[in-house]
């Protein structure tokens, strides 16, 4: 069952980069449940430790939200983070999106990198794709899709999807995950 817009608003995914690793940003999933009900979410589920939030929030500017919770996280922590935030039907279009079968694919070495924005193309296009076999990487809208079928620790194709190099905020999650949030989001 897909639930988007309703009296108590739409379902999100709230997408922190870089907290609760290696001891550092640390952010109680508690806390960040209580920062987005503090910024009108509802219903406000965590998986995980590593920032990823479900939510209802009757504001329909993703980007608006991600703001508001950086600003909330910036006050109430003192840590300035990077949040993205996708509606549920943006994060269906992702998975469906996807241009990789992924039968024979491990979800844990599958991933989708979210961005804040498209990235300068030419960023991309100075990625060669044969220089990372077997490594592989895709563009979607605002997401890029990389396999790495060894793992992510020695590739070095995943060190080319920083915001350092793109140009934009970025932040990845492994597929297994990615499908989760999604299947939160709808129910």
């Amino acid at each position: 069952m897909t639930t988007t817009t309703g009296t108590t608003g739409t379902s999100c995914v709230a997408l922190l980069r870089g907290i609760n690793v290696g001891g550092r940003n640390k952010v109680p999933m508690q806390t960040l449940r209580e920062l987005i009900a503090r910024i009108g979410g509802t219903d406000v589920r965590t998986h995980l430790q590593s920032g990823n939030a479900v939510f209802r929030h009757t504001e329909q500017d993703t980007r608006q939200l991600a703001s508001a919770l950086e600003q909330a996280l910036a006050e109430e922590l003192g840590l300035t983070l990077s949040c993205l935030v996708r509606s549920a039907p943006e994060l269906r279009r992702v998975v469906e999106a996807n241009p990789f079968p992924m039968e024979g694919i491990d979800g844990a070495r599958f991933l989708v990198v979210f961005l804040s924005a498209a990235p300068p193309p030419e960023r991309l296009a100075a990625i060669d794709p044969a220089a990372y076999a077997p490594d592989a990487f895709a563009a979607g809208e605002r997401v890029l899709y990389v396999n790495l079928p060894n793992g992510i620790r020695d590739s070095k194709l995943a060190t080319m999807f920083t915001d350092r190099r793109l140009s934009v905020t970025a932040t990845a999650r492994n597929w297994n995950t990615v499908t989760k949030l999604l299947a939160l989001a709808e129910s």
